[in-house]
């Protein structure tokens, strides 16, 4: 069996940054050395410097597939394998093949030269790693269906970054090297946006750091190497639920702020019988601490607690490690031992430790509550079984009793107490030892019925009746307060998580929380109110109306008709009352946006429409009006050309005049609900045919590349129609003569966008916000165009279809202005 290959990844934040190119350098590089190196297939793109790169390496000529009419290209897996060569160059390694080709993935055939002992070459772009799917599409909006599975890629013996910084990118975009000509503008303004581009190499260098930590971690384990290598500042804080965490996790933050690349992370140890624990409130508020301190929160579940600190630490590559100073009294520390600190210091070698001092550290030895955590209804149990237990105890034994049995007549009352313990607590167990040890002093210990101490171990029995009950209710004590402490916590964890299903599922969210607080506190009702209304109901109110109100909101209460609640149980309510008013506060905004929507979108049109009014009319009426007053002037004198220049002049300005009045009447319609926007499912070749024809361009005044497949945009036909004829004027008129306007249509995420491209003289970046301002025209004072809707009534009728028109520089000079327009389905994903 041949010994496997090896695979080299060359890894990219996105298409264009030099992965192909690189893997043909390398090529090129190798076979200079003398080494049997083949291609096995590389994609070019149209690239004439990467098809460069080919030349002189040999290739494997490809394989064609015919799909649905189709002749697709694919490598030739079983030619390279029967070449055998020494390494093979084999392009994007998530490609998926042609149907009807022996694997369905690239990677796989990748696989199968790997096996035959062929090293491989490959190239594959961030955004096609399975675990980094999501992430990448919450980035560019763009799923990726192309994907390799991180068990494959991380087998690879090398993956190196090509890196190539964002904005050089996008210049190299520009300049034709990466897309084809028609393809630059719509990738400058999605895939390839700069802010895109930065978070892509930023994950592209993230996921490499953890590829070189694991593997930094996998040879010092392969190698037996325990000792901290500091490759950089890793602080480990070790929280443990108490009050001290903030000072502990602010003093790591800064300890890690002192060197480059500094790492804090938080770790709560938690005990395998779960008795040691801190307070889960306190634990939340310090996770969300160590977030915004830029750390990560683990917890670990361990034996022992030094221990797995320490353990952790190491795993981590820790080089500092911060422990909050013991809380316990040095009376305490003398009978228990050395505490956590000092184990930990004793046992982590060569990572600094850093003892913290904190308000709660050496506070004094205190005993715990009497009380304790049981019920009342357990305490008085435990007195009858005391009372009741102890006679008939004493009746049993009294009919055994001899010279020889008093041993077991002691045990027997031993016994007895911790029973009682066991069932009432101390008050309880306490009674039960002071009244076995009278008991047995007074019928089983002569002289027999006096109460009368002649040795001292009749004291010391007693005195360890006592301490006996004592102990025992402790620990049965504390098991309660635990036991009912985890209840506790179960119920929130499930309430919350009942109700973040029902809300995912989506169910009422107000309604799922008013359901689950009835269940949770088993009320008879529950309803939640605003004035007299009833906003949500579970169960029936009592018929007295018995009931507690809790406020929710300054008009909003919650009613719990039924028992009032324990104390132990308002902790639980908390929870659900401030859950109860997020979400309030949520609907309520849910609410005013949903009303406010449609009368901002009526503002924006009815505001574009009156701002281009107040010129616009000004205009055309002044020009008619001078035209009129120059025949009356001239009277019968005036020359036919002259009468009729001053006719023209008075009927395009009259026309003009007409149109801005229909302008004026359909915002009036809009304001008065009579005029509406249709956004209906709109075709945008059906839009630009019309605004071409209306203009009169032909094939020698612009060119059309629509690739926007079958998706249709929401819109109205007639506002985008003159849109699209406003947008088109002033191309028409800034593009040089003979320079043909660049119409093109292409779908980003869920967005359709139409791009009107001139190669005019363009924009200063610093005006383009100006060319929205009602007749802003850099200083053009032509008045014979430009008397339509303008850029700032283009812009309204856009945004009130949901959209947004934008303008972009044209790679090369001029300007672009795109339409972006919500669309039903998209069909377009980079390659």
């Amino acid at each position: 069996m041949p010994k496997r290959g090896q695979l080299r990844v060359l890894l990219g934040a996105a298409p264009g940054v030099g992965k192909t190119f690189t893997m043909l350098e390398e090529g090129r590089r190798l076979l200079g050395n003398g080494k049997d190196i083949v291609v096995g297939i590389v994609e070019t793109h149209g690239r004439a410097a990467t098809a460069a790169m080919t030349a002189g390496i040999p290739a494997v000529p490809r394989t064609r597939v015919e799909h649905r009419g189709v002749t697709l290209e694919e490598m030739d897996l079983q030619a390279v394998l029967d070449r055998r060569p020494e390494i093979a160059l084999v392009d994007e390694l998530a490609h998926t093949n042609a149907p009807g080709s022996k694997n369905d993935k690239r990677w796989q055939d990748v696989e199968e030269l790997l096996a035959a002992g062929i090293d491989v070459v490959s190239t594959l772009n961030i955004q096609h790693i399975e675990s980094l799917n999501d992430v990448v599409e919450q980035i560019t909006g763009v799923p990726q269906r192309e994907t390799v599975p991180d068990s494959f890629l991380r087998g690879a013996e090398q993956i190196e970054v090509v890196d190539l910084a964002p904005q050089a990118l996008r210049d190299r975009l520009s300049g034709g090297f990466v897309y084809p000509a028609e393809r630059i503008d719509a990738a400058l303004s999605n895939y390839f946006r700069l802010g895109n581009l930065t978070a892509l190499r930023e994950l592209a260098l993230i996921w490499l750091a953890d590829e070189v930590d694991q593997a930094l971690k996998g040879y010092r384990k392969d190698h037996g190497i325990d000792s901290t290598w500091e490759a950089r500042e890793r602080v480990v804080v070790a929280l443990t639920g108490g009050p001290e965490g903030e000072t502990l996790l602010r003093r790591g933050a800064r300890i890690a702020a002192r060197s480059a690349g500094g790492e804090l992370i938080a770790v709560h140890i938690t005990s395998q019988d779960g008795l040691r624990t801190g307070n889960p409130a306190t634990l939340a508020e310090q996770r969300a601490l160590v977030e915004k301190l830029n750390g990560t929160y683990h917890q670990v579940i361990g034996e022992d607690i030094p221990t797995a600190l320490v353990e952790f630490a190491r795993s981590v590559n820790a080089t500092q490690l911060v422990l909050g100073a013991s809380r316990r009294g040095r009376v305490t520390a003398a009978f228990t031992g050395p505490g956590i600190g000092a184990t930990v210091v004793r046992e982590s070698g060569d990572i600094d430790v850093h003892m913290v001092n904190h308000a709660a550290a050496g506070k004094r030895f205190t005993l715990p509550p009497l009380t304790g955590a049981l019920t009342r209804k357990r305490r008085i149990l435990g007195f009858v079984v005391a009372l009741l237990g102890g006679p008939a105890l004493t009746a049993l034994l009294s009919l055994f009793r001899s010279e020889d049995s008093i041993t077991t007549d002691v045990l027997s009352y031993q016994l007895l107490v911790v029973i009682v313990a066991l069932v009432g607590g101390i008050w309880p167990a306490l009674f039960a030892a002071v009244l076995s040890g009278i008991t047995l002093d007074f019928l089983f210990i002569e002289p027999l019925y006096t109460i009368h101490i002649h040795q001292p171990h009749h004291l010391l029995s007693l005195v360890l009746y006592v301490l006996i009950a004592s102990l025992v209710s402790f620990v049965v004590d504390r098991a309660a307060r635990y036991t009912r402490a985890a209840r506790r916590s179960a119920a929130e964890s499930e309430l919350i998580q009942t109700i973040a299903g029902s809300v995912l599922r989506g169910d009422n969210a107000i309604q799922a929380l008013v359901d689950r607080t009835r269940e949770a506190f088993q009320l008879p009702g529950v309803r939640l109110m605003r004035g007299e209304d009833v906003l949500a109901r579970s169960g029936e109110p009592l018929p007295d109306n018995h009931h507690a109100s809790i406020r929710i909101t300054d008009d909003t209460t919650l009613e719990l008709h039924g028992p009032d609640l324990a104390a132990s149980e308002q902790r639980l309510l908390a929870v659900v009352t401030a859950q109860l008013a997020a979400t309030l506060e949520h609907e309520h905004l849910t609410q005013t946006a949903k009303q406010i929507e449609p009368i901002a979108a009526s503002d924006r049109v009815r505001g574009a429409l009156l701002s281009a009014l107040s010129h616009d009319l000004r205009r055309p009426l002044a020009a008619a009006s001078a035209a009129v007053g120059g025949l009356k002037a001239a009277g019968p004198d005036l020359a036919s050309a002259q009468k009729r220049e001053l006719l023209d002049t008075a009927e395009e300005s009259l026309a003009a005049l007409a149109t801005l009045v229909t302008d004026l009447l359909d915002v009036s319609r809009l304001q008065a609900g009579v005029l509406t926007i249709a956004e209906i499912p709109t075709d945008p070749a059906e839009t630009i045919a019309p605004a071409l024809d209306e203009l009169h361009l032909g094939p020698t005044d612009v060119t059309l590349a629509l690739n926007h497949g079958d998706a249709a945009a929401h819109a109205d036909p007639v506002l985008l129609q003159r849109v699209l004829v406003n947008l088109l004027t002033n191309a028409h008129r800034y593009s040089p003569a003979g320079t043909p306007i660049h119409v093109s249509t292409s779908t980003f995420a869920d967005r359709l966008e139409i791009r009107i491209i001139d190669r005019g003289p363009g924009i200063p970046p610093e005006k383009l916000d100006d060319i929205f301002l009602p007749f802003q025209r850099l200083g053009d004072t032509d008045n014979t165009t430009g008397l339509g809707l303008g850029l700032a009534l283009s812009r309204g009728f856009i945004e009130a279809m949901h959209g947004t028109l934008t303008p972009e520089d044209t790679p090369g000079g001029g300007l672009t202005m795109v339409i972006s327009l919500p669309t039903i389905r998209t069909s377009q994903e980079p390659s």
